[in-house]
Parts: structure tokens; C-alpha cells; sequence
């Protein structure tokens, strides 16, 4: 990112975009622009969307004769798309020409020895007297189709069972047997050697996400704002110090359909914070964070690096009392039913709402794209943190005004009631009076702004009203209100519908 360095880590850019084409929908062809990006890459390149996606970039080098080949390789995730694959070679003189590609997925596992040794006898390791004891079995049927409804049947001295009698002992593995999942290809090579070439594809299982720490350290408005970048490696393929970007933005991507069951979700939690910060620029209608060095992401892992470190934010708090409690518009028929209701938008509640407001701007020490993401807020009192509430932002451009909800205040309480309705259908008009009651209990001065929303009609005006008011929008209304310590006060109005 580009950030005030009196407020930032150092940081540095170690790689250029590496995606060249509009990222809203993947394509084998715009998967091979994104290799032309960058010819040379020692170590694995991962580009992590908030979408539970990647893109996977590797370098690899592959014996083969000169004409045709059949090769295979297995350092790939377990959630990969077969169909978003290119290979193409490194070097302009050495031509390779694939002419078919396999994904082989059936790794192998008992329920599947079972399978391939259905109606064939096996040994069994068998328990008697506590005695491990082998027993040799006939496979009727191994349940491997349908695991939940079909359990295994063995034929074993001259009675059928249920369920494994035991540990199924196998024959050797073969040198072939497929350990994990591996694409072979059939491809021609213009010479023999160790053909250079390099790989990307999208896999699944991939994510990231932005957690934000904002820190009050008194009352003033200051406060101190820190970020963490939070992905997660379920792909079922271990990374070692791989390049990292993260991508910022609603990306479209079709879904395909599973091919594996999900892994579960217990992750090993790893922290690791550095010295230089993460790097952002643009990207088409997206935005591109560069982690600042390698990484190891091990599959199953959860890991954290901190790309966000800055005091002296100003993050004001604000009170909002919107008391009108929100009404049910969908078992009304017409917008003639919600004026014509007298009990319509009188249903109330007393909570006044706790707000943070800061600007995404650089005169307030941001004024950079921040990733969607939680963001949690703490109070440092005379020994501790202490966390007060959280919510979520979405993604937000520099410039930007963020306003998040944080909880409801427990010393400042509102009060809402209609004092007054009539209407009159001949005439065309309606005429509806409000009284809302304020009560501060704090030991110091609160501001409280008052939101009310004309529900009744687009034509509308206040006849009475016992201070200004600001416009918010068509039909919302806004009144401040300052209150002094055990204070209350009272703001009334009255307003005329017409149609």
C-alpha cells in the first residue's frame, strides 16, 4: 500500500500483478495470460480470493523422450479444477504438445482396496482372547459406492458378516498405486531432457479474510487501529515458502461442482508478524495485496500476518436513538395500506445505539483500500484491555466514511410514543404527532442524534417541531440532540401527509 510512512511500517514490493486479464470469470485462456505475467518463478505463487478459491502458479521440470509421452505429476492440491489446468513449457525452443490430460483422484484407502478386491480373498487381522489371530475372508461386497447405507459383507469360515471382522490385511502396494491425487498427460516433447515448464490452475479450499483491532486507550477520539490478514489452507496441499497475493473485490467465479467431501475444520492456528508491512495497488476493478515474503502454508492451517499498524485515528463516538421499532412492510397489500393503518411504525423500543465513525482518509492517518473483514473494538482502562463490541465492514475505498454499530449504551435510554393521528381521506391528508424522551444518566455530556422515518407517504411536512431537523433522505428525518449529565429532554414533532 501506499500509506503515511510516519504512521506505517516500511514495507516492500517484492513481485509485479501477476493477473493480466479481467479476474470476473476464470478461463483456460486467461489463465495462460497469467502465466505470460511472469515466465520465471522459483517458488510456488499463490493468489488467495475471499471467495474460498486460488490461483496455484509452479515451476517444475519433467523427464521425457523427444516425440510422445506419458507423465505424471503429483504436487497439486486436492481440490483442484481439472479444467482450468495449463502446462506450457519455459523455454520458446523447447515445444510441448498435450494432447490429453487425466485427473486422478482415486488416492488410495481401504474402503477402496476393498473395492478392487471385491469377490477376491484376503487376510483378516482378527482379535480372539485378546490374540491377534489371521483369518483369511472372502469380500462379497466392500460398501465403497454407497458407505452409508452399504456396509461391507465378508464371507469369512463359512458364515457372511457385516461389517469388517477385522483389519483387512492387502497385498503389497504396486510402485503405480495413486498416494494422493496427480495429473498425467499425454503430451509431445521437440526434445529429450528435463522439459522446463510451469503449471497454474484454480483450486478450492483457499481463503482470506481481514480482521481489524481498534484500540481507545481514553475518552478523547483517538484511537489506535491495527490489521491482521487471516487465510486458511484446505486444499489438501502443503506450501512451502511460496509467494503470496491476496485479492480484494467480489470476484464472480462459477462453482463447480464438489469432488471431494469437505475436510474438517479443526486448523492448527499459527501467529507470525514482520517487520515490513503488506503492499496494495489496484487491479481492473479489484485490489492486489502482496504479502511482503515467503510463506510456508501448511494444508489444514490457519495462519495470520499483520498488514494494517497505525495510531492517532480519529474514530468519533456517536449515540443514535432510532426508536421507531422496523415495521413489517410485507403483510401490507399496497403503500395505500401503510398510510391507511393507524398502528403502522408505532411499535417502539428504548435502545439507544452505540456508533464508531472514522474516515478512510489520509489526513486521517488511512486513506487505502481496507479488505472486507471483522472489526473488533477494545477500551484500555487503568490495568486491561477490555473488548467492548465488534461488527463487519464491507470492502471500502479510500475516502470513505466507515459507521459501525458496536452495541447499545446501558446510561442513556429513549423513549417513543405518537401523541397524536388523524386523518382524512375526503380531503386527501393525515396529520400524525410524536414525543421522544431522552434521559442521559452518564456523568458526562452526551450527543444523541434522533432518527425518524415518514413512513406514511412521499409527500410529507413538519407543521410542529420543537428544534431543526436534517434531511437524510426522502423519507428519514435526523434531530441532535445534546445532553447534559442526568439530564432529560424531549423532542417533539408533528407531521402533515398529503396525497
Amino acid at each position: 500500500m501506499t500509506l503515511n510512512r510516519a504512521s506505517y511500517r516500511p514495507h516492500s514490493s517484492f513481485f509485479a500483478a501477476l493477473l493480466a486479464t479481467r479476474p470476473t470469470l476464470f478461463t483456460t485462456s486467461a489463465l495462460t495470460a497469467l502465466l505470460a505475467c511472469s515466465s520465471t518463478f522459483a517458488a510456488p505463487s499463490l493468489t488467495i480470493y475471499n471467495g474460498n478459491f486460488a490461483v496455484v502458479r509452479d515451476t517444475l521440470e519433467l523427464p521425457v523422450n523427444k516425440g510422445a509421452n506419458r507423465v505424471q505429476y503429483q504436487n497439486i492440491t486436492r481440490l483442484l479444477e481439472p479444467d482450468s489446468v495449463v502446462l506450457r513449457s519455459r523455454k520458446d525452443d523447447w515445444k510441448i504438445s498435450i494432447q490429453e490430460q487425466n485427473f486422478l483422484a482415486n488416492v488410495v484407502s481401504e474402503p477402496l482396496l476393498l473395492h478392487y478386491f471385491e469377490g477376491k480373498t484376503i487376510d483378516f487381522e482378527v482379535l480372539r482372547d485378546q490374540q491377534p489371530v489371521i483369518v483369511p475372508g472372502k469380500i462379497i461386497r466392500s460398501g465403497y459406492e454407497d458407505p452409508n447405507s452399504n456396509s461391507p459383507i465378508i464371507e469369512m469360515e463359512g458364515k457372511t458378516r457385516f461389517g469388517l471382522p477385522g483389519r483387512p490385511l492387502f497385498p503389497a502396494l504396486k510402485d503405480d498405486t495413486l498416494l494422493k491425487p496427480a495429473l498425467q498427460w499425454q503430451l509431445e516433447s521437440s526434445q529429450a531432457g528435463n522439459a522446463p515448464l510451469e503449471i497454474a490452475y484454480l483450486t478450492g479450499g483457499m481463503n482470506w479474510k481481514a480482521d481489524y483491532n481498534i484500540i481507545a486507550t481514553d475518552n478523547s477520539d483517538k484511537v489506535s487501529l491495527n490489521g491482521w490478514v487471516t487465510f486458511t489452507n484446505n486444499a489438501g496441499q502443503d506450501f512451502s515458502q511460496a509467494n503470496v497475493k491476496l485479492m480484494a473485490g467480489d470476484v464472480n467465479k462459477v462453482q463447480p461442482a464438489p469432488q471431494y467431501r469437505a475436510k474438517g475444520m479443526a486448523m492448527a492456528a499459527a501467529m507470525e508478524a514482520d517487520t515490513a508491512g503488506v503492499t496494495e495497488k489496484a487491479l481492473d476493478e479489484f485490489h492486489l495485496y502482496s504479502l511482503p515474503r515467503k510463506l510456508d502454508l501448511r494444508d489444514g492451517e490457519t495462519k495470520q500476518v499483520e498488514f494494517l499498524n497505525v495510531t492517532g485515528v480519529k474514530a468519533k463516538k456517536l449515540f443514535v436513538y432510532d426508536g421507531a421499532a422496523i415495521p413489517d412492510h410485507y403483510r401490507f397489500q399496497s403503500p395505500q395500506d401503510i398510510r391507511n393503518d393507524p398502528n403502522f411504525g408505532t411499535q417502539s423500543n428504548t435502545k439507544v445505539w452505540i456508533m464508531r465513525e472514522f474516515k478512510n482518509a489520509k489526513d486521517n492517518g488511512l486513506g487505502v483500500p481496507l479488505p472486507k473483514g471483522r472489526v473488533r473494538f477494545y477500551q484500555q482502562d487503568e490495568q486491561q484491555l477490555e473488548f467492548i463490541g465488534e461488527n463487519n465492514i464491507d470492502h471500502t475505498p479510500k475516502d470513505e466514511t466507515v459507521r459501525l454499530y458496536t452495541g447499545n449504551a446501558f446510561d442513556i435510554v429513549g423513549e417513543r410514543e405518537r401523541t397524536d393521528y388523524q386523518i382524512n381521506t375526503q380531503e386527501q391528508w393525515l396529520k400524525e404527532s410524536f414525543k421522544i424522551t431522552l434521559k442521559n444518566r452518564k456523568q458526562e455530556k452526551a450527543s444523541v442524534n434522533v432518527v425518524e422515518h415518514l413512513y406514511r407517504w412521499n409527500n410529507w411536512a413538519l407543521e410542529k417541531k420543537s428544534q431543526d431537523f436534517v434531511k437524510k433522505n426522502a423519507d428519514t428525518i435526523e434531530f441532535n440532540v445534546s445532553l447534559n449529565p442526568d439530564e432529560e429532554k424531549v423532542v417533539t414533532y408533528t407531521a402533515r401527509y398529503s396525497w
